[in-house]
């Protein structure tokens, strides 16, 4: 099974911690964690993992690890 890429667009210092799909098929996250120091790339990705039931381990930010709007990548495994 090939990989799993997602466009998500993410909202940092949220109320509560969730990620859903959008009407358009986008994906929408909502983070507690500021966006400093990697603490909200840390809480998208723990986030990532939960929703799909896969580890932490198979989840990465291949593009947008500094902006709103990231690419993250699930491995099957």
């Amino acid at each position: 099974m090939s990989p799993t890429i997602l466009e998500v667009k993410v909202k940092p210092n949220a109320r509560h911690s969730q990620l859903a799909q959008t009407e358009d098929g986008s994906w929408m996250a909502q983070l507690k964690a500021a966006p400093v120091e990697g603490k909200a790339n840390a809480e998208l990705i723990a986030l990532v993992a939960r929703h799909f039931g896969c580890a932490k381990a198979a989840v990465s930010i291949k593009a947008g690890a500094s902006g709103r709007r990231k690419r993250v990548k699930i491995d099957p495994g």
